[in-house]
């Protein structure tokens, strides 16, 4: 089950790319493409003002819902007044109120997936209403060994 949670506003820096979870789930998305960039370009390293070491994949600038177009931006949230790379991409998101949901210890590319789903079945069959003012996955120490991690998924509601 997941827990509720308030967060402040979040400034999140880094890459991003539009795209949509059915070209995703067909595994012709952009998210895979994405945080192989990430590390590639070494955003991390350029990221300055970081107000923590997690990174975030956000989930924003939705089309409509679940079934409609959306940025992703894989990055680390900033302090507000943070000077932006080249090339980066700034998203706001707004404080809200939050469904938290929480991984299963396992294979990162396996259990995050594997969480989406669980959500999608979760807002299926609950009266919750997402607001789709923004979602974000929290990549925090307990992802350090890949193979092990534990993932956090924070979805906006109502």
């Amino acid at each position: 089950m997941p827990i509720v949670e308030t967060k402040e506003r979040l400034v999140i820096v880094g890459i991003a790319a539009s795209t949509t979870n059915e070209a995703e789930c067909k595994g012709d998305g952009e998210i895979p493409k994405l945080w192989q960039r990430f590390f590639q370009e070494q955003v991390s390293e350029k990221t300055p003002a970081k107000v923590d070491q997690a990174l975030y994949g956000l989930y924003t600038d939705y089309e409509a819902d679940v079934n409609g177009r959306y940025t992703t931006l894989i990055g680390h949230a900033v302090d507000q007044h943070a000077e932006m790379p080249e090339g980066f991409v700034k998203k706001e998101v707004p404080a809200a109120k939050y469904l938290v949901f929480t991984s299963q210890e396992g294979p990162i590319t396996e259990v995050v997936p594997k969480l989406w789903q669980q959500i999608w079945n979760y807002f299926e069959q609950s009266d919750e209403k997402r607001t789709y003012t923004g979602d974000f996955e929290r990549y925090d120490e307990r992802c350090m060994n890949p193979e092990q991690a534990v993932v956090e998924v924070y979805v906006a509601i109502a």
